[in-house]
């Protein structure tokens, strides 16, 4: 069977720059974008160049180095917005404006303080006036996640009649459970009148755990397009991870998805992140973090030196990663202790290496994890010669 095509949509520049203290300049921009390019992303979100000069003008310069992937802006429903957004759209190969509107009630009564016909109109209207800057419009329904589904079709109805390529439906407060958000996108894709026209698409926020699992289930019911960001990164508790989507999709065959991300440059590509934004990946981090690929239990190590899959569903050179790690604590057996050692250079025997143990034992209570250079010493003092 055929895979169906998954357009990975990222927003690390623009979604994931809101996070506190993750300020990127232009040249920085530039460069993530580039490598997100490398990476195989289909559309990246460069900004939202109505907020300030300096992120028009970074949406400007990332228009003007990337060749191939479709380079978004974001805006709000206004014409201004939209008007800005597209000329810091001007110098791009493919442009797109992704132009929307909150729908659920919350939204629209507090937040708005407006009616859902007034919003409706709002919708085909931001749409139909970013149509006559570009071709490619995305619009997006703030709060998708709590807006309700009958009404939600007749706002994506509007867009479609209005020229929207694309569909949003954000879980923007990251609420839905996956069967929910999962049955939000198969009603809207079995009831959206024009949906073939449209591309639906996840934007999931991550606020109770829950957003790569809302978006995979998205993706079995009929969206093709996943938002997401490198390392989780976005407001509060982050959006979908892109690198967690992408390894579900490759590590389970059966649900017949696909991308076009080249997932070997996947560990650099969250490092580059990382660094240049100053956000520190937790090390039990899925995919990319320092403990990802790395093994202390005694039992979980014998099992990965006898064969890799015992404890590891994804080879790491599969993201990037050189290989796994086999790290030396207290909880550490003889396995490993005979593993590291042959690393750096000493194969003893069965007597040699129960001698050796003795004494790993001793520098393991005292430390976090021992290191090369203590496996010299235990070595040294135990007096063994190398077999």
């Amino acid at each position: 069977m055929n895979k169906r095509q998954i357009q990975i949509f990222d927003t690390t520049l623009r979604d994931g720059e809101q996070v506190p203290g993750s300020k990127l300049n232009s040249e920085q921009k530039v460069k993530i974008a580039l490598q997100l390019e490398a990476l195989g992303v289909d559309i990246i979100e460069a900004g939202f160049p109505i907020s300030s000069p300096g992120d028009f003008s970074s949406v400007q310069a990332v228009c003007k180095e990337v060749r191939n992937a479709t380079i978004c802006a974001l805006s709000r429903a206004v014409e201004k917005d939209i008007e800005v957004a597209a000329e810091a759209l001007k110098y791009a190969k493919k442009p797109r404006i992704h132009t929307g509107i909150g729908t659920s009630e919350s939204h629209i009564k507090h937040k708005l303080k407006s009616t859902q016909s007034e919003i409706l109109l709002r919708a085909g209207q931001a749409v139909a006036y970013a149509k006559k800057f570009v071709e490619d419009v995305e619009f997006y329904a703030e709060d998708a996640g709590r807006t309700e589904n009958e009404y939600l079709a007749r706002v994506c109805e509007e867009a479609i009649k209005n020229g929207a390529t694309v569909l949003n439906i954000p879980d923007t407060t990251g609420y839905c459970l996956p069967e929910e958000y999962g049955a939000k996108i198969k009603y809207l894709y079995e009831n959206v009148r024009g949906i073939e026209k449209a591309v639906l698409s996840t934007h999931c926020h991550n606020d109770l755990g829950l957003a790569t699992a809302n978006t995979i289930a998205g993706a079995q019911n009929g969206a093709s397009q996943i938002e997401c960001t490198l390392n989780g990164i976005g407001e509060r508790a982050g959006n979908t991870s892109l690198e967690e989507v992408v390894m579900i999709m490759k590590q389970h065959p059966y649900l017949n998805l696909d991308t076009n991300i080249n997932t070997k440059k996947i560990f650099e590509t969250s490092r580059m992140v990382s660094e240049l934004m100053f956000m520190p990946i937790q090390p039990n981090k899925a995919i990319v973090g320092a403990n990802a690929f790395a093994h202390s239990s005694g039992i979980h190590q014998d099992g990965v030196i006898k064969n890799r899959a015992t404890y590891e569903i994804i080879d790491p050179e599969e993201v990037g990663v050189d290989k796994s790690s086999i790290i030396l604590t207290a909880r550490s057996g003889r396995a490993a202790l005979a593993f590291r050692l042959s690393e750096v250079g000493y194969n003893l025997t069965r007597e040699g290496l129960n001698t050796a143990y003795k004494n790993f034992l001793k520098y393991a209570d005292t430390k976090k994890e021992v290191q090369d250079e203590d496996l010299h010493k235990i070595v040294e003092e135990c007096n063994l010669v190398e077999a």
